[in-house]
Protein backbone atom coordinates (compact mmCIF):
# COMPACT_ATOMS: atom_id res chain seq x y z
CA UNK A 1 0.00 0.00 0.00
CA UNK A 2 1.33 3.51 -0.73
CA UNK A 3 1.36 5.82 1.62
CA UNK A 4 2.93 8.57 0.00
CA UNK A 5 4.35 8.89 -3.64
CA UNK A 6 7.65 7.55 -1.87
CA UNK A 7 6.35 5.65 1.00
CA UNK A 8 5.43 2.27 1.23
CA UNK A 9 3.93 -0.19 3.25
CA UNK A 10 2.88 -4.14 3.77
CA UNK A 11 1.57 -5.50 6.63
CA UNK A 12 2.10 -9.41 7.67
CA UNK A 13 1.59 -11.08 11.17
CA UNK A 14 1.41 -7.55 13.24
CA UNK A 15 4.46 -6.62 11.53
CA UNK A 16 4.15 -3.30 9.06
CA UNK A 17 7.08 -2.22 7.46
CA UNK A 18 7.45 1.21 5.51
CA UNK A 19 9.81 1.54 3.18
CA UNK A 20 11.22 4.52 1.96
CA UNK A 21 11.20 4.67 -2.74
CA UNK A 22 13.59 7.49 -2.98
CA UNK A 23 16.55 5.48 -4.79
CA UNK A 24 16.66 8.65 -6.87
CA UNK A 25 17.51 10.99 -3.62
CA UNK A 26 18.87 7.97 -1.55
CA UNK A 27 15.57 8.48 0.70
CA UNK A 28 16.35 12.31 1.45
CA UNK A 29 13.28 13.50 2.97
CA UNK A 30 11.29 16.04 0.89
CA UNK A 31 8.70 18.22 2.86
CA UNK A 32 5.59 15.86 1.87
CA UNK A 33 7.28 12.51 2.72
CA UNK A 34 7.66 14.75 6.25
CA UNK A 35 3.94 15.31 6.51
CA UNK A 36 3.05 12.14 5.06
CA UNK A 37 5.10 10.29 7.69
CA UNK A 38 3.30 11.98 10.51
CA UNK A 39 0.19 11.62 9.66
CA UNK A 40 1.06 8.05 8.72
CA UNK A 41 2.64 7.65 12.45
CA UNK A 42 -0.55 9.37 13.77
CA UNK A 43 -2.79 6.80 12.34
CA UNK A 44 -0.47 4.21 13.03
CA UNK A 45 -0.52 5.23 16.89
CA UNK A 46 -4.33 3.52 17.44
CA UNK A 47 -4.16 0.68 14.89
CA UNK A 48 -3.84 -1.97 17.35
CA UNK A 49 -3.78 -4.42 13.96
CA UNK A 50 0.09 -3.20 14.31
CA UNK A 51 2.62 -3.95 17.30
CA UNK A 52 5.21 -3.45 15.69
CA UNK A 53 6.74 -1.19 12.57
CA UNK A 54 10.11 -1.88 10.89
CA UNK A 55 11.58 1.14 8.44
CA UNK A 56 13.85 0.86 5.85
CA UNK A 57 15.08 2.30 2.73
CA UNK A 58 15.83 1.39 -1.08
CA UNK A 59 19.30 0.89 -2.53
CA UNK A 60 21.92 2.82 -0.76
CA UNK A 61 20.07 4.85 0.72
CA UNK A 62 18.32 4.67 3.80
CA UNK A 63 17.34 8.42 4.59
CA UNK A 64 20.38 10.52 3.48
CA UNK A 65 18.70 13.43 5.44
CA UNK A 66 16.71 16.27 4.40
CA UNK A 67 16.47 16.88 0.91
CA UNK A 68 19.05 20.27 1.14
CA UNK A 69 17.53 21.92 -2.44
CA UNK A 70 14.05 22.51 0.00
CA UNK A 71 16.83 24.87 2.06
CA UNK A 72 18.12 26.83 -0.99
CA UNK A 73 16.76 30.70 -0.92
CA UNK A 74 14.31 29.84 1.69
CA UNK A 75 14.19 32.63 4.43
CA UNK A 76 14.52 32.21 8.20
CA UNK A 77 11.08 31.52 8.93
CA UNK A 78 10.29 28.85 6.50
CA UNK A 79 13.85 27.11 7.64
CA UNK A 80 12.42 27.04 11.14
CA UNK A 81 8.96 25.83 10.09
CA UNK A 82 10.47 22.91 8.74
CA UNK A 83 12.76 21.98 11.23
CA UNK A 84 9.84 21.93 13.80
CA UNK A 85 7.94 19.96 10.94
CA UNK A 86 10.50 17.43 11.46
CA UNK A 87 11.05 17.45 15.10
CA UNK A 88 7.43 16.58 15.92
CA UNK A 89 7.56 13.70 13.45
CA UNK A 90 10.68 12.24 14.48
CA UNK A 91 9.23 12.92 18.20
CA UNK A 92 5.91 10.90 16.95
CA UNK A 93 8.27 7.95 15.88
CA UNK A 94 10.03 7.92 19.31
CA UNK A 95 6.61 8.31 21.35
CA UNK A 96 5.12 5.39 18.93
CA UNK A 97 3.17 3.01 21.61
CA UNK A 98 4.31 0.23 19.05
CA UNK A 99 8.21 -0.99 19.28
CA UNK A 100 10.21 0.29 16.00
CA UNK A 101 13.21 -1.11 14.01
CA UNK A 102 15.21 0.79 12.01
CA UNK A 103 16.23 -1.95 9.35
CA UNK A 104 19.30 0.25 7.84
CA UNK A 105 20.45 -0.82 4.35
CA UNK A 106 22.40 2.55 3.28
CA UNK A 107 23.27 5.75 4.08
CA UNK A 108 21.81 7.28 7.17
CA UNK A 109 22.98 10.59 7.50
CA UNK A 110 21.70 13.82 9.16
CA UNK A 111 17.92 13.05 9.88
CA UNK A 112 18.14 9.85 8.39
CA UNK A 113 20.94 9.18 11.52
CA UNK A 114 18.13 11.10 13.59
CA UNK A 115 15.35 9.01 12.18
CA UNK A 116 17.36 5.90 13.02
CA UNK A 117 18.06 7.03 16.81
CA UNK A 118 13.94 7.28 17.22
CA UNK A 119 13.17 4.07 16.69
CA UNK A 120 13.54 1.03 19.45
CA UNK A 121 16.17 -1.13 18.12
CA UNK A 122 18.55 -0.55 15.22
CA UNK A 123 19.52 -3.29 12.35
CA UNK A 124 22.31 -2.59 10.00
CA UNK A 125 23.23 -4.21 7.05
CA UNK A 126 26.91 -3.79 6.17
CA UNK A 127 26.27 -1.27 3.53
CA UNK A 128 25.15 1.03 5.81
CA UNK A 129 26.80 4.00 6.85
CA UNK A 130 26.02 7.03 9.36
CA UNK A 131 26.77 10.48 10.31
CA UNK A 132 25.70 13.76 11.34
CA UNK A 133 27.50 16.01 8.46
CA UNK A 134 25.62 18.91 9.40
CA UNK A 135 29.07 20.99 10.61
CA UNK A 136 29.95 20.54 7.06
CA UNK A 137 27.03 22.96 5.83
CA UNK A 138 28.04 25.26 8.71
CA UNK A 139 24.37 23.96 10.42
CA UNK A 140 23.65 21.38 13.27
CA UNK A 141 21.52 18.60 13.81
CA UNK A 142 17.93 19.69 14.49
CA UNK A 143 15.88 16.84 14.98
CA UNK A 144 17.49 15.86 18.10
CA UNK A 145 20.51 13.90 16.98
CA UNK A 146 23.01 15.63 19.52
CA UNK A 147 20.39 14.87 22.28
CA UNK A 148 19.49 10.80 21.38
CA UNK A 149 22.96 10.27 20.37
CA UNK A 150 24.43 11.63 23.36
CA UNK A 151 22.15 9.18 25.67
CA UNK A 152 22.98 6.46 23.32
CA UNK A 153 26.59 6.69 23.39
CA UNK A 154 28.02 9.31 25.86
CA UNK A 155 28.71 12.75 25.53
CA UNK A 156 32.44 12.68 23.97
CA UNK A 157 31.91 10.14 21.09
CA UNK A 158 28.87 12.58 20.15
CA UNK A 159 30.68 15.91 19.82
CA UNK A 160 33.58 13.90 17.97
CA UNK A 161 31.04 12.86 15.08
CA UNK A 162 28.99 16.12 15.59
CA UNK A 163 32.25 18.66 15.09
CA UNK A 164 33.65 16.49 12.72
CA UNK A 165 30.80 15.45 10.66
CA UNK A 166 32.49 12.07 10.09
CA UNK A 167 30.68 9.16 8.64
CA UNK A 168 30.48 5.36 11.02
CA UNK A 169 30.60 2.29 9.64
CA UNK A 170 28.33 -0.61 10.99
CA UNK A 171 30.91 -2.24 12.66
CA UNK A 172 31.90 1.07 14.82
CA UNK A 173 28.26 1.68 15.12
CA UNK A 174 27.75 -1.60 16.02
CA UNK A 175 31.22 -1.37 18.96
CA UNK A 176 29.33 1.92 20.15
CA UNK A 177 26.14 -0.83 21.03
CA UNK A 178 23.83 1.20 18.32
CA UNK A 179 22.80 -1.77 16.73
CA UNK A 180 21.09 -4.95 18.01
CA UNK A 181 21.98 -6.92 14.70
CA UNK A 182 24.95 -6.11 11.62
CA UNK A 183 24.45 -8.31 9.44
CA UNK A 184 24.73 -9.11 5.27
CA UNK A 185 22.38 -6.56 3.19
CA UNK A 186 20.41 -9.49 1.71
CA UNK A 187 19.89 -10.83 5.64
CA UNK A 188 18.36 -7.28 6.77
CA UNK A 189 14.96 -6.70 6.23
CA UNK A 190 14.42 -10.75 6.94
CA UNK A 191 16.87 -10.18 10.61
CA UNK A 192 14.47 -6.95 11.31
CA UNK A 193 11.26 -8.74 10.82
CA UNK A 194 12.27 -12.13 12.30
CA UNK A 195 12.81 -9.51 15.39
CA UNK A 196 9.61 -8.09 14.69
CA UNK A 197 7.57 -11.17 14.84
CA UNK A 198 8.92 -12.30 17.88
CA UNK A 199 7.94 -8.80 19.63
CA UNK A 200 4.29 -9.04 17.98
CA UNK A 201 4.50 -12.32 19.22
CA UNK A 202 4.34 -11.39 23.13
CA UNK A 203 1.84 -9.76 24.69
CA UNK A 204 1.07 -6.53 23.37
CA UNK A 205 0.03 -4.55 26.61
CA UNK A 206 3.35 -5.84 28.17
CA UNK A 207 5.29 -5.06 25.17
CA UNK A 208 3.70 -1.57 24.92
CA UNK A 209 4.27 -1.07 29.45
CA UNK A 210 7.45 -2.15 29.01
CA UNK A 211 8.55 0.32 26.02
CA UNK A 212 7.23 3.09 28.43
CA UNK A 213 8.74 1.75 31.38
CA UNK A 214 12.08 2.12 29.62
CA UNK A 215 11.74 5.40 27.78
CA UNK A 216 10.23 7.24 30.85
CA UNK A 217 12.58 5.62 33.37
CA UNK A 218 15.42 7.28 31.48
CA UNK A 219 13.64 10.93 32.63
CA UNK A 220 12.77 9.88 36.05
CA UNK A 221 14.19 9.41 39.87
CA UNK A 222 15.45 6.24 40.69
CA UNK A 223 12.86 5.78 43.31
CA UNK A 224 9.94 6.92 41.33
CA UNK A 225 10.92 5.03 38.34
CA UNK A 226 10.78 1.68 40.51
CA UNK A 227 7.62 3.01 42.12
CA UNK A 228 5.97 3.32 38.40
CA UNK A 229 7.71 0.09 37.51
CA UNK A 230 5.94 -2.40 40.33
CA UNK A 231 2.79 -0.25 39.21
CA UNK A 232 2.12 -1.52 36.08
CA UNK A 233 3.42 -4.57 37.08
CA UNK A 234 0.71 -4.99 39.71
CA UNK A 235 -2.02 -3.61 36.96
CA UNK A 236 -0.58 -6.11 34.21
CA UNK A 237 -1.53 -8.82 36.46
CA UNK A 238 -5.09 -7.64 36.27
CA UNK A 239 -5.68 -8.48 32.48
CA UNK A 240 -6.82 -11.45 30.33
CA UNK A 241 -2.94 -11.32 28.59
CA UNK A 242 -2.19 -12.34 32.27
CA UNK A 243 -4.22 -14.82 32.58
CA UNK A 244 -3.75 -16.34 29.47
CA UNK A 245 -0.08 -16.54 29.64
CA UNK A 246 0.10 -17.58 32.86
CA UNK A 247 -2.15 -20.77 32.24
CA UNK A 248 -0.02 -21.61 28.94
CA UNK A 249 2.77 -21.68 30.94
CA UNK A 250 1.54 -24.21 33.52
CA UNK A 251 -0.98 -26.24 30.41
CA UNK A 252 2.56 -26.02 28.60
CA UNK A 253 1.09 -24.69 25.38
CA UNK A 254 1.44 -22.04 23.38
CA UNK A 255 -0.23 -18.36 24.70
CA UNK A 256 -2.69 -16.64 22.43
CA UNK A 257 -2.79 -12.94 23.78
CA UNK A 258 -5.65 -10.53 22.89
CA UNK A 259 -4.28 -7.19 24.05
CA UNK A 260 -6.79 -7.81 26.49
Amino acid sequence: MKVHENLVETRQDGVAVLRIDRESALGALSRGMVEALGEYLARLRSDDEVRVLVLTGTGRGFIAGADINEYSGVGRTAFDDYQKLSRGVFDQLAALPQPTIAAVNGYALGGGFEVALCCDFIVASTAARFGLPEVSLGLLPGGGGTVRLARAVGARVTKELVLTGRRVKPDEAHRLGLLTALVEPDELVPRAVELATTIAGQAPLAVREGKRLVDDGLETGLAAALTREQQVLSWLYTTDDAREGVAAFLEKRSAVFRGH
